[in-house]
């Protein structure tokens, strides 16, 4: 049946219709009366989304182009950062931050294990002559459903004293708690296409008050996504260069769904649909990727034994169900598949993936698990939330 599509990834997300109508409509001048009320309004709740104070920058670009923002603006060649890598967005910034020049050390985890806040703390503390200008982290490694521990890799930061801390929140804010000012991160970089519940296309990147005093001094190349242009223009409600108007649309009516809902039950939503779908897999008979204590509330990552295939599994939820499912990344590519729970996304979608899930295995043969015994897992934990 056409036009009954489900997505169960972790970006784009689904998007309400409220928004999808909302940004059907015509465009208006970007540099007319009309857009900037619909900017100042985004933008203050934008800061309400981040728990700042401090200015939260929309540009158009990907999350890797906010994130990449986040890096080039406050550093400078040969800058020495610490770079966490457990998973395909860690090594990314990694390797943006060596294309820029920056001395660039990995702190590494195996992927579908979290990051060792220990690792930075000793390394920081080594570093007496304050010579690491930043650390950069991925709070939701998206490749593999990890969520690093960042508020206490944080205070270590905090407690160096130099350095800036930079994270890749792209799959966490909306969705965790990253109160950044109660917390003084310096640099938070997100994408429009996730717990936004709106399409791929606006990055946003929130600077505190320490990065924008290593702003007047870091001298990395920079144009279009110089963060001083956008700080001085959002100051008027406006942007320094065209911006996707009838994104802005779209997002005026997402964060005023979010407000609505309120924070703490946003976070709350996405923790109940992450604990729902672990414990349904894990009734299906299905090993899990991260552990329980270091879960993404974005996405759940599945590696199935080997008698189901990840990819046939992925290909029949498409076929029978039109529910799409994310396969794995790099070396996982194959032998993981990944369930989206962020976003526009509700305890009604995670009970039609599972069942459809369930339908699925046992086409392919497999007998790991009790029919309806994940449905009854999800039930039992959502009658009780």
């Amino acid at each position: 049946m056409d036009n009954k599509s489900m997505l169960m990834i972790p970006g784009p997300t689904p998007v309400p219709e409220a928004a999808l109508l909302a940004m059907a409509k015509h465009p208006m001048g970007h540099r007319s009366k009309e857009f900037d009320a619909i900017f100042a309004e985004c933008t203050e709740n934008l800061k309400w989304l981040h728990q700042t104070k401090s200015d939260v920058l929309s540009l158009t670009v990907s999350g890797t182009g906010a994130m990449e923002a986040g890096i080039i603006n406050f550093l400078s060649a040969g800058d020495r950062v610490l770079v966490g890598t457990n998973g395909k967005f860690g090594e990314r910034w990694a390797e943006v931050a060596e294309a820029y020049g920056l001395n660039v050390e990995i702190i590494k985890a195996e992927w579908g294990l979290p990051l060792d806040p220990e690792n930075f703390r000793e390394k920081l503390e080594a570093d007496t002559e304050k010579q690491i200008k930043a650390v950069i982290i991925t709070h939701s490694e998206t490749s593999t459903g990890v969520l690093n521990d960042l508020e206490t890799i944080n205070r270590h930061v905090k407690a160096h004293g130099e350095a800036l801390i930079m994270v890749d929140a792209v799959t966490s804010l909306g969705a965790a708690n990253v109160p950044m000012d109660a917390w003084g991160i310096d640099v938070i970089a997100s994408g429009s296409q996730k717990a936004y519940m709106i399409p791929p296309g606006l990055g946003f990147v929130a600077v505190g008050p320490k990065a924008w005093e290593a702003y007047k001094t870091a001298k990395l190349p920079r144009y279009y996504l110089d963060l001083g242009k956008y700080r001085k223009d959002a100051a008027k409600n406006t942007t320094p260069f065209t911006p996707s108007v009838n994104m802005f649309f779209g997002l005026q009516v997402t964060l005023q769904m979010m407000k609505a809902e309120g924070l703490e039950n946003v976070f709350a939503r996405h923790k109940r649909l992450m604990t729902t779908t672990r414990a349904a897999v894990q009734a299906l008979g299905l090993p899990l990727l991260a552990a329980d204590d270091a879960a993404s509330p974005a996405i759940t990552s599945v590696m199935p034994p080997a008698e189901v295939d990840a990819q046939k599994v992925r290909t029949l939820m498409k076929k029978r169900f039109d529910i799409a499912l994310a396969d794995g990344q790099d070396h996982l590519k194959g032998k993981i598949f990944r369930i989206g729970h962020l976003g526009f996304v509700c305890d009604r979608d995670i009970l039609a993936a599972i069942s459809s899930l369930e339908v699925v295995l046992r086409e392919m043969g497999y007998e790991g698990f009790t029919p309806g015994a994940g449905v009854a897992a999800a039930a039992k934990i959502l009658a009780e939330s």
